[in-house]
């Protein structure tokens, strides 16, 4: 997980995660986020830029994640 989160943030996604849960509650924002299994059963990126994007740079550029570039063009592995 990325660094740039909260303790309160991880410890709530992996309560999510341990559970079984889709999402859960944002500690800071009180905004519902879907967890990493969640969106990885979705099956495809759907490109909003989900905090817990289990998907490659790669497939986040196709499905139009804005500020993603292109891999291919960066000469950047996808994963």
């Amino acid at each position: 997980m990325s660094s740039e989160w909260s303790p309160e943030v991880i410890a709530a996604h992996d309560a999510a995660m341990k559970s079984g849960q889709g999402g859960y509650m944002d500690p800071e924002s009180g905004l519902f986020v879907l967890t990493k299994m969640q969106l990885r059963m979705r099956g495809h990126c759907c490109g909003q830029g989900c905090r817990h994007c289990p998907y490659t740079a790669e497939e986040q550029f196709k499905a139009g994640r804005p500020g993603v570039k292109n891999p291919e063009e960066s000469g950047e592995n996808a994963e």
